[in-house]
């Protein structure tokens, strides 16, 4: 196989609301945090441990502004994006990195009302993207003839 693939997809928390900039063009970008946790019972004490995972989530133009208004921090949202790490040079003349998700989709997963006071309005899913695949359109018809 030759090419290579970068795709990630999270469940998680946001951490915080989400940070909303706009550009002189006319687009925006929308920045926040979620958590995923896994969790596991420790063989030799035998007690429960939980390892939280931060990511900064960067969503852009309409996406963004749909998650402003619909996002609260503590809401559950499913992620799809490719990572993307940005090289920067600080104050001090020494190379910083940052570690992002460049969202390409997402689904809001916190149900209607028990969220923020956006909740209320708010679509049980979002999606930037177009390119929605129709429902069941990878249903197979039994009686087809198949090759194999």
């Amino acid at each position: 196989m030759s090419g290579s693939l970068n795709k990630v997809m999270l469940i998680g928390n946001l951490g915080d609301e989400v940070k909303m900039h706009y550009f002189e063009g006319g687009g925006c970008v929308g920045r926040f945090p979620i958590a995923t946790s896994e969790t596991y019972v420790s063989k030799q004490t035998n007690e429960r441990i939980t390892n939280t995972e931060w990511h900064n989530i960067v969503v852009r133009n309409k996406g963004a502004e749909i998650c402003e208004k619909y996002l609260s921090k503590g809401d559950k949202i499913y992620v799809e994006g490719r990572i993307k790490t940005r090289k920067w040079t600080d104050d001090k003349g020494n190379d910083r990195y940052s570690t992002e998700i460049q969202c390409t989709d997402f689904t809001f997963l916190t149900p209607k009302g028990e969220s923020g006071s956006n909740a209320t309005n708010a679509p049980e899913s979002a999606s930037p993207s177009v390119n929605e695949p129709a429902p069941n359109s990878a249903a197979v018809d039994d009686n087809d003839d198949l090759p194999f």
